[in-house]
């Protein structure tokens, strides 16, 4: 059976989602208490990087310095077409955020066992964003207690079926 000319159309028009990286050890480690969603200030390499893969938010944090939030410990690999314009793995990026939404992320951080950690980045309309979360540290115990909970969640729904 021959395809009509619009199926074929729509079969070479399928383009690749833009990939978006889940920071789950930041869930595994904290209590997330409330989220936002940032601009991220890239170079062009760098963004041709993360949209082919292969970035780091495992050891990411952001810190509020001189007025301005920053995205500390994110790796970027450098991209392979790129030369001189490539800049450095894990330099420092500034997050985009309007002054009020800093001045009340950074007073919340400021207090004692809060912190700032990336969740999650994606693209939205050709856009990097990242979602950053204000967390409090998890003790040993909450993360078994996670642990038995997910196992017990897991014996369930294979009962079920």
């Amino acid at each position: 059976m021959a395809k009509s000319k619009q199926a074929r159309a729509a079969q070479k028009v399928v383009k690749k989602a833009a990939p978006a990286v889940d920071n789950r050890r930041a869930r595994h480690e904290f209590h997330i208490l409330e989220s936002l969603e940032a601009g991220i200030a890239l170079t062009g390499t760098e963004i041709k990087s993360i949209r082919q893969g292969g970035i780091s938010l495992n050891q990411a944090y952001a810190r509020l310095r001189d007025g301005e939030l920053w995205l500390l410990g994110m790796h970027v690999p450098a991209y392979k077409q790129g030369s001189f314009s490539n800049v450095e793995p894990d330099r420092p990026r500034r997050l985009l955020l309007h002054k009020e939404q800093i001045a009340r992320l950074g007073g919340r951080a400021a207090e004692k066992g809060l912190t700032l950690v990336p969740l999650r980045l994606y693209f939205t309309r050709g856009r990097a964003k990242v979602e950053i979360g204000l967390a409090r540290g998890k003790k040993l115990w909450d993360k078994r207690a996670d642990t038995a909970k997910r196992d017990v969640q897991r014996e369930i729904a294979r009962h079920s079926r």
